[in-house]
């Protein structure tokens, strides 16, 4: 996905950042996220929507790479519906909304992706439904 733009692509980062885990951990951290992700599927945790919405918020939180993390969680969250339920409607992402920039898409994506730090998961489920 990102192999042109960066030579690091497809690699865990090693370094810390100011967000997310620290980099020993971010290789469990991914699979352990995977695992579970597969038994909420199994076990019906959550409606699918829910259950990619939290696998995208794990994803930003653990923050594997070095640049492109939302990128790549928003990404997989779609590829994962897809595959796992494949009848339920996609995600708009804001609609389309440029994610990029500062504007008023990104500012709330930021904040419902902060909310659901706090366990609130109403506000990403709404953003990546509307």
């Amino acid at each position: 996905m990102f192999s042109s733009a960066w030579k690091w692509a497809g690699k865990y980062r090693t370094t810390p950042k100011n967000i997310g885990w620290n980099a020993h951990l971010i290789a469990e951290g991914m699979k352990n996220l995977m695992e579970d992700f597969k038994v909420w599927v199994k076990l019906g945790t959550y409606p699918a929507h829910e259950a990619v919405v939290r696998l995208h918020h794990k994803m930003v939180v653990i923050h594997p790479w070095p640049n492109g993390n939302g990128r790549h969680s928003r990404l997989m969250a779609d590829v994962c519906l897809e595959a796992y339920f494949k009848n339920s409607p996609p995600l708009t992402w804001g609609r389309g909304g440029n994610l990029m920039n500062t504007n008023s898409t990104r500012r709330q994506y930021i904040d419902a992706v902060r909310a659901a730090d706090r366990n609130d998961f109403a506000p990403l489920l709404a953003f990546t439904e509307s």
